[in-house]
């Protein structure tokens, strides 16, 4: 096949380019240039890409903690390991110290990622080749296991800031990795709507980044409309934009939605998603404090293969407009970005 969930693989790929510049660069031409069958097997491509360009400049180390027995004393000593060793009759000293080393998180990310990928049965035989080879290069690096790590705490410098798009890869693929504990063999299932939605959000905002600098787009967070000194505003949730465009004293907020049904069915009749209207509308209403009209809303569904799509808006009385709007991925990627265009001319 050549698409996934109705979305064309290279279209994947694109939204990718988007959400991150890095793909952009000479060293995934090779990516763009090729029509892939399977999401997983692009994702391979893109981590051989990325590693070999990695190794180009020196895997990123990081200084490690590390207990060591040691016959003389090097960094800390470890007493209590040290008495251990003495009551089993060994002579060795037990040593704390830092270890400057590849053996890091980004790197152990990087090697589980792709190991996962090589036992895939979707990605190709000449790609798992390639990852195999890489590998070698990663000797010293630990497998771990990717269910546990903690995806939020990672953070990035300058000296590793290269790592920052292959491991929002690994993202994508370790939240569809399930390890089997029988026997220990990894198995990746189908790109999943969650990972379809961080991506197609971020695409969404990255595109009118770069094609419309005038709108200002930015992924905002919205105050709760309440009297702070009368209200326990702490307890309220964080409204957090996925886009806001701004041009002259409009705002348009987009609430990119990516789901396998985009419309739900009450008896024979197809309705907006509850939860979908009442966000927006609270996005809207909240932001338009003066209840100037001049705050509008939309909610972007990427198309799926229904027959019946979202494609209306309604008027609120403060003069807001709600528009429901479907993009469609599974086309010509150059139409993809006309329907975006058109979509800021509302």
């Amino acid at each position: 096949m050549i698409e996934d969930k109705g979305i064309l693989i290279r279209n994947i790929y694109y939204m990718l380019t988007y959400a991150f510049r890095e793909l952009r660069k000479n060293n995934y031409e090779r990516v763009a240039n090729e029509d892939f069958e399977y999401i997983h097997d692009l994702f391979a491509e893109i981590l051989s890409c990325g590693i070999s360009s990695l190794l180009k400049r020196g895997l990123h180390k990081e200084y490690m903690p590390t207990s060591e027995s040691l016959m003389t004393l090097k960094g800390k000593l470890n007493v209590d390991g040290t008495i251990r060793q003495r009551l089993m009759n060994r002579q060795e000293l037990v040593c704390d110290y830092d270890n400057f080393s590849e053996d890091c998180l980004f790197n152990q990310i990087l090697k589980s990622t792709c190991m996962a990928l090589i036992r895939h049965s979707e990605v190709k035989s000449s790609r798992k080749n390639n990852l195999r080879k890489l590998m070698l290069f990663f000797s010293n690096v630990s497998i771990i296991e990717l269910r546990n790590v903690s995806w939020g705490s990672l953070r990035f410098d300058r000296n590793s800031r290269t790592y920052q798009m292959l491991l929002y890869i690994c993202y994508f693929v370790s939240k569809d990795l399930l390890l089997t504990t029988d026997n220990g063999r990894y198995d990746v299932t189908a790109f999943s709507d969650e990972n379809m939605s961080r991506l197609f959000e971020k695409f969404i905002l990255e595109y009118y980044r770069k094609h419309y600098p005038e709108l200002r787009a930015e992924a905002g967070l919205i105050d709760w409309n309440v009297q702070e000194e009368k209200s326990d505003a702490h307890i309220l949730p964080i409204m957090k934009t996925d886009v806001m465009l701004h041009f002259f004293h409009r705002t348009l907020i987009i609430d990119a939605k990516y789901y396998g049904k985009t419309m739900q069915q009450n008896f024979d009749k197809k309705t907006i998603h509850s939860n979908n209207l009442y966000q927006i509308q609270s996005y809207v209403i909240n932001l338009d404090k003066e209840h100037s009209g001049y705050v509008d809303g939309m909610i972007l569904y990427a198309k799926t293969q229904e027959r019946v799509v979202p494609d209306n808006k309604i008027v609120l009385h403060d003069g807001n407009t709600i528009y429901f709007r479907t993009l469609d991925l599974n086309q010509p990627f150059e139409d993809i970005k006309r329907q975006l265009d058109h979509l800021v001319i509302v």
